[in-house]
């Protein structure tokens, strides 16, 4: 399923649930590996074009191989990358270079995660500049999930009805299908206070539009649900992942604002993945499965290696 896989790491323990769900995809699916540091502005811009020249690069490669030796003893294609810059741009670099089909980040520092569970107007951070501009998904994970297997057995799609919410929910009828998932459809009504029996007709009209409006994505699907409630998104979605106990949540990176500066300004997916006790995984673009089998828009399987058209 995931052939090309990404993984931003450092050193030490703060990128354990991240790195640890990267080699089990790995593992699993026997992908290429690549982990990747960016030595950024801790180091200073002045001492930058210093790194590669005095073995900087070198040791804190040499510190990541051993500090991650065991687990990738059973990953025998992968690679390690310590490299200068500013970390979201050398992260996206290496993807389109590589072609990743899967980006995995975790907070950077135990700090980092702790205020912004606190403060969600935080701005700005490389894992959230990675997840809007990726073009490939983005896997944030920020809590220990089992490692190895994992079924996602439980999927919750979150959509405001955007563009990019229909490929977030693209991308999950596809997982769904080749895990055999359950998969939640899930739309938060922003607006407060509604009355009972107006909040009742909104809530029937916002799951007949996802019904309608995604139907050539889940067609033949059998396990699909729809869900509506009211309040702020981000709350609401990490209230119903929890009801449903689900394994991932899938999401567009806060797909209704044109202003990329104002789109890092607390948004969904940051709230959602530092406060989620499952992984999120951000999809901005229409990107299939890399799966050995893809699904036809009916639910049938397609010729092997062919991508799947929507209808």
């Amino acid at each position: 399923m995931f052939k090309d896989i990404i993984i931003a790491v450092t050193p030490s323990e703060v990128c354990d649930c991240a790195a640890d769900t990267a080699f089990g995809f790995a593992q699993r699916f026997e992908a290429n590996l690549h982990l990747v540091h960016v030595v950024g502005l801790a180091q200073g811009w002045g001492q930058m074009r210093h790194l590669e020249a005095s073995g900087e690069t070198d040791r804190i490669k040499n510190e990541i191989a051993e500090f991650y030796k065991d687990k990738l003893k059973g990953i025998p294609n992968h690679t390690i990358s310590v490299l200068p810059g500013i970390p979201h741009n050398e992260i996206l670099r290496i993807a389109r270079r590589d072609n990743a089909d899967l980006i995995i980040m975790g907070p950077h520092t135990k700090e980092y995660e702790e205020r912004r569970s606190k403060m969600w107007g935080m701005a700005g951070s490389t894992l959230e500049r990675v997840a809007q501009k990726a073009r490939c998904p983005v896997m944030i994970v920020t809590k220990q999930t089992p490692y190895g297997e994992q079924s996602f057995q439980e999927l919750v799609v979150a959509t405001d009805f955007s563009e990019q919410s229909e490929c977030a929910v693209g991308y999950g009828a596809q997982m769904a299908r080749h895990y055999k998932s359950t998969l939640t459809i899930f739309h938060c009504i922003e607006e407060m206070d509604l009355s009972q029996p107006e909040f009742i007709r909104r809530s029937e009209a916002a799951k007949e539009r996802m019904r309608t409006q995604f139907e050539p994505l889940i067609r033949g699907m059998k396990s699909v649900q729809f869900e509506c409630f009211e309040g702020k998104p981000a709350m609401e979605i990490l209230k119903l992942s929890r009801m449903h106990q689900a394994g991932l949540v899938l999401m567009a990176h806060h797909s209704t604002e044109r202003d990329p500066e104002k789109a890092y300004l607390g948004s969904v997916v940051a709230q959602v993945a530092l406060n989620s006790t499952c992984p999120t995984l951000s999809i901005n673009r229409h990107f299939d499965l890399r799966c050995g089998m893809m699904y036809d828009q009916t639910g049938g399987v397609a010729d092997k290696g062919k991508v799947a058209e929507p209808a």
